[in-house]
């Protein structure tokens, strides 16, 4: 009955006792003062966090988007697109990408319902054409060997990174550099198509090469013309026509040595 009752006299206080009776209200302030720490501490970390990731997000879908949206093609999306490329001059239809809402905002229609959407499909496929077409070159030549692919495939990968670099390039002194890393890498794959359709000539006919070579580079200076004026300059908030016609010629006209230079085999 007497359990309840302070400690008797020449007994030792135990040492919680003490700090209760020394702190009566100690415990209370600790506790409610790490609970206020902890609980800052966690929503400052969870915004900072949280932020962190939107961020992040944000910046991979506006630089590399899906890379599953550039394989979504079909036959009829192939054969019209590769004549789109091969003969920009002959597509009636609008340059600009159909656009969609989705959770709140405007996203443009994957390849297989939009003409004008870029696609990686084809650019892979085209140079590997063009890897092959460059082995079978250099087997009816006599120089075939491991090596000579090999620096033919590497040969290939620095033309399609000049290209990507030129184009992102372009877009960033013109004051739009938001478009998809993985659109301007599609974009500048194409100028495969024209080198493997020429490469092919040169192995029929040497003298087709030297006709087919340069409307290739023709073509394709005018299709990325086409397509960089009405798809990746949409985004510019101001326009300057005589500074980006000069920069569109010049892209243009770039066609022709990168052209040669990995047509040459």
């Amino acid at each position: 009955m007497y359990g309840n009752v302070g400690a008797q006299p020449g007994m030792p206080i135990p040492p919680q006792a003490a700090t209760s009776q020394a702190s009566p209200f100690g415990n209370a302030f600790y506790g409610a003062g790490s609970g206020l720490i902890r609980g800052g501490l966690g929503a400052y970390g969870e915004k900072i966090f949280g932020s962190s990731s939107e961020y992040v997000q944000s910046n991979i879908s506006r630089y590399f988007s899906d890379p599953q949206y550039y394989f979504q093609v079909n036959l009829h999306y192939v054969r019209n697109k590769l004549k789109v490329i091969l003969f920009p001059f002959l597509h009636r239809g609008h340059w600009t990408r159909i656009s969609e809402p989705v959770g709140g905002s405007l996203s443009y229609k994957p390849p297989i319902y939009d003409i004008n959407a870029p696609d990686l499909y084809i650019p892979f496929m085209a140079f590997g054409t063009f890897v092959v077409l460059a082995g079978l070159t250099l087997g009816l030549n006599g120089q075939f060997s491991p090596e000579a692919v090999n620096w033919q495939f590497v040969r290939g990968l620095l033309g399609w990174f000049v290209q990507v670099g030129l184009l992102k390039f372009t877009l960033l002194t013109l004051g739009s550099g938001e478009a998809p890393l993985l659109d301007i890498v599609a974009y500048a794959g194409y100028a495969f198509v024209g080198i493997s359709v020429a490469s092919l000539g040169n192995i029929l006919s040497k003298y087709s090469y030297y006709a087919l070579m340069p409307w290739a580079s023709l073509m394709m200076g005018t299709f990325l013309v086409k397509t960089m004026k009405r798809v990746l300059f949409a985004e510019l908030r101001s326009y300057d026509s005589s500074r980006h016609h000069y920069v569109l010629l010049f892209i243009a006209i770039f066609q022709f040595p990168i052209f040669g230079w990995l047509g040459r085999i």
